[in-house]
């Protein structure tokens, strides 16, 4: 039995000195549990539409799923607690700092060991191994490959003994398999710490995702998220200026450049992991410990924490964060056809810039830059893109828009590739080659908006793990799908690879647009069979439906 937490069931909400509304299909624009509710008071926050639990009989259903889950938080959930938009404010900025904050320190970590590989290739990392540019590719391949065969695994592993102990053994194990690859000898070494590094680095970003889940509400989590991804452009900055310095030790002890570059960075990375078994909480009521006596939020404050988050969402409290993902939920989530016009622009959407990226190193180097000044001029790229990165995360909140925001950043990318195909300075001119890929590495991703627009279309906390695995998965197919798209006889200038791009970039714009057309028509669809119960009919499936996730009648689509 399941109560859907939209605002058609908040119009069930009966208190003193008002009047119930009508019951309405929801607005696909409202939060998962807003709605036109009168206010009384400006400074309380649960009088202003956003508390659903105001109906005795909702808040008799849901205190019975928590306690059937054994849900961690259920012993302060209060359907009658207020408080002010202030004190939220406080809170939310606790939660920022510690929660927030560590999740980028945590992906600043990923993205160290994940991506070193392409400063390492400036110091002739290739050479050294008598490898080529296949071999790299292949090297790309397996590590992709991995990567994605390990996110649903993950996933399961984290929802079962929870993200707060699983990630930092995910951290602390590729952190050894990092240093290990200043040994590197050969291309078996080569391809056997890809495969490894991608076994243990895949699952970690839906594995946070979940994590962060637990303190956020579906509003707030694009915009954290966006944090959460500025910090790879960030960690590129930062590694690309210790990569400089250490990439000038070539000689030390015997040792390449690119040597001292695996150790020093897999050192650091493996200090956040240690680290990372102290700084997660396993929930937002679990933050008091030996060596956190005080916590990071009062009695008062993890109340409001707790609520506010479940007033969102409450499917957010229908499983514990130590509960496992059964193989009939695994296999009904697979089955989500409603999700997989997301997991198809996961697939698309990335391919366009992934090459150019990739190869982005390797191209200064063939436009003449010496190895120094390949890891310096980066940076401009990786700056713009924070930039980028907010602004469009920023935007898709304000407009409260997801497809026609997350779209630019295919638009941005089209005149680009057109003249990185076409433009014949990229064969005579190394710096007008390099303004032209730095404008096109400088896009706004859009990642983030995809990441939370798959967790709102899930509309169920075990739905929500799995379909931001699969989200994952996609994306990692895409990426193993471009490792083949430049390719060693078409070098220096991937004509052909760069034709493959451009018609790429032209189908991911067009599935945006399908994707937009395609929840429009399922919200339609099921406006039409909600309009067509009578209102006791209504109120009987927002009670008593079975339907879950996604599928209820009650529920819109964001897009």
């Amino acid at each position: 039995m399941a109560i859907s937490t939209t605002p058609s069931s908040l119009m069930l909400e009966k208190r003193p000195a008002e009047t119930t509304s009508s019951i309405t299909a929801p607005d696909s624009a409202s939060s998962s549990t807003g709605g036109k509710v009168e206010s009384e008071s400006v400074d309380d926050v649960d009088l202003v539409g956003k508390n659903p639990f105001l109906n005795p009989a909702v808040a008799s259903h849901w205190k019975q799923v928590y306690e059937d889950a054994q849900y961690e938080c259920r012993h302060v959930f209060d359907p009658t607690l207020t408080w002010t938009e202030e004190e939220e404010k406080v809170v939310i900025r606790r939660l920022d700092f510690r929660a927030c904050a560590w999740a980028c320190v945590m992906f600043f970590a990923l993205q160290v060991d994940r991506g070193n590989l392409a400063q390492a290739l400036a110091d002739n990392m290739l050479d050294d191994l008598g490898l080529n540019t296949n071999d790299y590719n292949f090297g790309t391949v397996v590590f992709l490959t991995s990567f994605l065969l390990a996110e649903l695994p993950s996933q399961l592993i984290s929802k079962k003994i929870g993200p707060d102990r699983w990630i930092p053994i995910q951290i602390v194990l590729w952190s050894v398999v990092a240093v290990s690859q200043c040994a590197l000898k050969d291309r078996s070494g080569f391809l056997a710490t890809r495969a490894l590094l991608g076994l243990l680095e895949g699952g970690f970003i839906p594995d946070i995702v979940l994590w962060l889940s637990y303190f956020y509400t579906g509003r707030e989590l694009p915009i954290r998220l966006s944090y959460f991804w500025t910090t790879l452009s960030s960690t590129t900055v930062i590694t690309s200026l210790l990569a400089f310095a250490l990439l000038h030790l070539r000689g030390v002890n015997g040792w390449a450049g690119w040597q001292w570059l695996f150790l020093v960075e897999g050192l650091i990375t493996l200090t956040i992991g240690i680290a990372s078994f102290f700084m997660m909480p396993a929930s937002v009521v679990q933050t008091k410990t030996w060596f956190r006596p005080k916590g990071w939020l009062n009695d008062r404050q993890t109340a409001i924490a707790v609520n506010r988050v479940l007033r969102d969402d409450p499917s957010k409290g229908d499983m514990h964060n130590r509960e496992a993902i059964t193989p009939a939920h695994l296999w009904e989530v697979l089955r989500e056809f409603d999700l997989w016009p997301l997991y198809v622009l996961g697939v698309v959407a990335y391919i366009p810039q992934g090459p150019v990226n990739s190869y982005f190193t390797l191209t200064l180097r063939s436009l003449g830059f010496d190895q120094f000044k390949t890891n310096l001029l980066t940076i401009p790229s990786y700056v713009f893109h924070i930039i980028t990165l907010l602004l469009v995360t920023r935007l898709s909140e304000w407009l409260n828009e997801r497809t026609l925001v997350a779209m630019l950043q295919n638009l941005w990318t089209l005149p680009c590739l057109i003249a990185l195909r076409f433009w014949q300075g990229v064969v005579d001119d190394a710096w007008g080659t390099y303004a032209l890929i730095t404008v096109l590495l400088s896009y706004p991703y859009c990642h983030a908006i995809l990441v939370a627009w798959t967790s709102k279309n899930a509309n169920n906390v075990g739905t929500r793990t799995v379909a931001s695995a699969l989200y994952n998965i996609s994306v990692q197919a895409g990426h193993v799908a471009y490792s083949f798209i430049y390719v060693n006889n078409d070098k220096p200038y991937y004509r052909n690879g760069n034709t493959k791009l451009l018609a790429i970039n032209i189908v991911s714009i067009v599935l945006f647009l399908l994707a937009k057309v395609y929840y429009i028509w399922r919200n339609k669809q099921k406006e039409r069979q909600w309009n067509q119960m009578t209102e006791a009919e209504q109120v009987d499936y927002i009670k008593n439906s079975e339907v879950k996730g996604c599928k209820r009648l009650d529920f819109k689509f964001a897009h």
